[in-house]
């Protein structure tokens, strides 16, 4: 009978210590989280005050959300408060988007990344310019197309200039800035001419297959693009500080705004997550692809003495402790962004501004490098 009663006893003990300890753990984990949300949010009410456009940073590791928070107000008439679920332009944010579109056609194998200009545009002046540069080109900023836009001279054409019209002067050009695949050289009317290519295949708005095969599978219920005038209610306006006053800065204001293709993705910071998500599931293009696309990108005839660091639109850079890095930043009128992520550590950090002056690049740093104190990165 003692022996019955001693081993009760221990059952009971053991039963306290499978509860005590899997609490101990939660605890300790919610206790860090708790952490390392104070730290980040130290970082940003000495640059982004509440009555002033600000913006949104999410930090995740993994299906898992470390910080969420919106700072300042959306717009400076209604004074909406920012929130996670603010919608922002991301500027060249987009570019990704219009190459995964790209990919996604090639995939079905309707287009070919090795297609030239021509085959899409046979109207380009310049035929042998037209059979040199190839989508794979365009989608990497090596196409040595230049950028011939006039907009200092005719600025009030180029604020409501859509994707044709911005990409209709690079078909007029008798000349190429270097060789395609030479060296990197960053192109916004390259990628007009990429969305361009995707409604001349699709037959429709390019929009509407970004939506569709994107936005739709990813669950990014809080996005939109840039398709003529965006709308003036639910979305943040993007605002310039000059001369101690904001100043707004975006549709109208800001020429090449209109200019879809290369910046025309609005979105929170919680549907940037959204895609991030999307984009390791794989939930809208095959595993592989989504990989090459994120791999440096090598040409043959490449001349420079920089080293490339860009795949399909990626970039491919490295953390403050030296870990592969992959994103894009954004800037556009009075917008900022970044949206980066670490693969080796499932980390990845959503910036949206509506603020000029902050520094989004910087901030990610920032965030890093507390990341890498507490043992996440």
């Amino acid at each position: 009978m003692e022996f019955i009663a001693i081993k009760k006893e221990y059952v009971k003990f053991m039963r306290r210590i499978f509860i005590f300890v899997p609490l101990l753990f939660f605890s300790s984990l919610l206790m860090s989280q708790q952490r390392i949300a104070s730290r980040i949010d130290s970082l940003l009410p000495s640059s982004l005050k509440k009555d002033e456009p600000g913006g949104a940073v999410l930090i995740a590791k993994g299906d898992k959300i470390l910080f969420s928070k919106g700072y300042g107000i959306a717009d400076i008439n209604t004074r909406e408060p920012i929130t996670s679920h603010t919608i922002f332009n991301t500027g060249s944010v987009s570019k990704t988007f219009v190459s995964n579109a790209i990919l996604i056609l090639e995939q079905r194998k309707v287009l070919s990344l090795d297609d030239n200009l021509a085959k899409y545009f046979p109207e380009i002046k310049n035929k042998e310019i037209g059979q040199k540069v190839k989508i794979r080109h365009l989608l990497s900023h090596v196409s040595g197309l230049p950028d011939n836009r006039k907009v200092s001279e005719n600025p009030v054409f180029y604020l409501t200039a859509d994707d044709v019209q911005n990409f209709q002067p690079v078909l007029q050009t008798d000349t190429l800035n270097f060789e395609p695949g030479n060296r990197y050289e960053y192109s916004n009317p390259a990628f007009n001419g990429l969305a361009l290519i995707i409604e001349k295949i699709t037959g429709s708005k390019w929009q509407d297959f970004v939506r569709k095969e994107i936005f739709a599978p990813a669950g990014m219920t809080e996005s939109d693009i840039t398709d003529g005038a965006h709308p003036e209610s639910g979305v943040a306006h993007g605002y310039e500080r000059v001369n101690g006053k904001y100043d707004e800065l975006d549709y109208g204001e800001e020429p090449t705004f209109c200019a879809a293709g290369n910046g025309g993705i609005w979105c929170s910071v919680t549907d940037l997550y959204k895609y991030y998500l999307a984009l390791q599931k794989p939930a809208f293009l095959n595993a592989d692809i989504i990989a090459n696309s994120m791999e440096i990108k090598k040409f043959k005839n490449w001349n420079s003495s920089l080293k490339p660091n860009i795949g399909y639109s990626w970039f491919v850079t490295k953390t403050i402790n030296g870990l592969k890095r992959i994103g894009h930043t954004g800037s556009q009128g009075g917008f900022r962004a970044d949206f980066e992520f670490v693969p080796e550590k499932k980390i990845v950090i959503c910036l949206l501004f509506n603020n000029s002056i902050q520094n989004a690049s910087s901030l990610t740093k920032d965030i890093e490098k507390i990341l890498v104190e507490e043992k996440l990165l």
